[in-house]
């Protein structure tokens, strides 16, 4: 038995074979949109073992972020917004930018432990990898951005993601560091 033969055998076709991405897009979605949702209730609220917004704002201020009531709540409120609009499907690509923005951020408060250090970065750039994913393929078919007139995605639109969230970073780390 040939490698081709056994590779045509476990190919199927069905009707559903065009709806296969938009499936794993949806999946991958709700998933890490849920998970970056957590994150900044943890940091807001003490939800799922947070800190909550005392203990998160004084890690902040501990970290540079000056005040860091705002930055963490800043923080916080960006890990909401843009978990919550991928995991729903809706501004896609904005919600890829604000993910990348507030990743890049993370990524330097961690980057002293290095990549896979205990507190290291790995997290922070596999969530903004994520996000800058979304900003290029958009949300797929199963989304509240699907069909509609603001519906966006493509290189173009990604690219100018891309750039408002690096932006909207170092814009943030100009103002830690001035601050």
């Amino acid at each position: 038995m040939t490698t081709k033969s056994v590779l045509d055998r476990a190919t199927t076709t069905t009707e559903l074979d065009g709806v296969s991405a938009d499936i794993g897009l949806l999946i991958i979605r709700v998933v890490f949109g849920a998970l970056l949702v957590a994150h900044g209730t943890q940091k807001l609220f003490g939800w799922f073992w947070g800190f909550g917004w005392d203990a998160n704002a004084a890690m902040f201020d501990g970290m540079g972020y000056n005040p860091g009531k705002f930055f963490g709540t800043l923080a916080g409120l960006s890990e909401i917004a843009g978990g919550a609009l991928l995991a729903l499907g809706l501004l896609t690509p904005l919600a890829g930018a604000i993910v990348l923005g507030t990743m890049i951020n993370a990524i330097n408060t961690t980057w002293g432990p290095g990549l896979f250090g205990q507190g290291g970065w790995e997290t922070p750039l596999l969530f903004a990898v994520v996000g800058t994913g979304f900003a290029f393929t958009g949300a797929g078919r199963f989304s509240l951005d699907h069909g509609r007139p603001w519906q966006r995605q493509g290189f173009v639109v990604g690219a100018a993601m891309v750039v408002l969230g690096v932006v909207a970073a170092v814009v943030t780390l100009i103002f830690k560091w001035v601050l």
